[in-house]
């Protein structure tokens, strides 16, 4: 069994909008990334979608999206990013996932050897910069969040289970500097950390970073041409 990881797919089925406004690395996009997942994955994989998985508003107009990424092979994961306003309540999501897809929030999933958890986490403030109250707030309330999924995760975690963390921010800034999230997350040393909702400049971003001997993975399609990254043998 392999695990995959994707993210920020910004689906719009149902209300389209095109992702080509944001330059040509987006077009054909989700045909290019159909074409590598039906390549690599197996019923039996499991891809991670740490987060943007749609535009919607509304969970009842993500119904399409959601089924568009449920109808692909392998077991899929997910988890909220800035952009899912559609995910307001965890057992509203739930009870619409097809067979196979799993949400994950504030606790974590196993499948097989394998254990996976996470949060959205927040911007993490770069040097120089005061981090406004209300940024603080929610900063501070994911650092919360992470700690219960990673103890969720760990109270599931048998002899030989990889654990991956999956968040959608990443868990640093742009000087890749340890920080209260990459801290937290090593205090339960696990096997990776995958994160999107980066894009644009490829020049401060890396897709693979070595933390507290942890690699963390960048998993925005548009920054992995739209291929699924292969995370580990679990």
């Amino acid at each position: 069994m392999k695990v995959y990881a994707i993210s920020d797919f910004h689906l719009s089925i149902n209300n389209p909008k095109p992702m080509n406004i944001f330059g040509p690395v987006w077009d054909g996009y989700l045909e290019t990334i159909e074409r590598d997942w039906n390549d690599k994955v197996t019923d039996e994989d499991i891809v991670l979608i740490s987060g943007d998985l749609s535009w919607a508003m509304f969970l009842e107009d993500a119904v399409a999206d959601i089924a568009y990424i449920g109808g692909m092979k392998g077991r899929k994961v997910i988890i909220r990013g800035n952009h899912d306003y559609w995910w307001k309540s965890i057992s509203a999501v739930r009870a619409m996932l097809p067979d196979g897809m799993y949400a994950v929030q504030n606790d974590a999933v196993r499948l097989d050897n394998c254990v996976i958890c996470g949060t959205r986490l927040w911007t993490t403030p770069e040097p120089g910069r005061e981090q406004l109250p209300a940024d603080k707030t929610i900063y501070d309330r994911e650092l919360l969040r992470l700690r219960m999924s990673l103890d969720r995760a760990a109270g599931m975690r048998e002899a030989g289970d990889k654990l991956i963390v999956m968040v959608h921010y990443p868990p640093f800034n742009s000087t890749f500097r340890p920080t209260v999230y990459t801290e937290a997350i090593a205090e339960y040393s696990p096997d990776a950390v995958v994160y999107g909702h980066l894009h644009g400049n490829v020049g401060r971003m890396r897709k693979k970073l070595i933390l507290n001997d942890i690699p963390y993975y960048l998993t925005s399609c548009d920054l992995i041409g739209n291929k699924l990254v292969e995370i580990c043998d679990a």
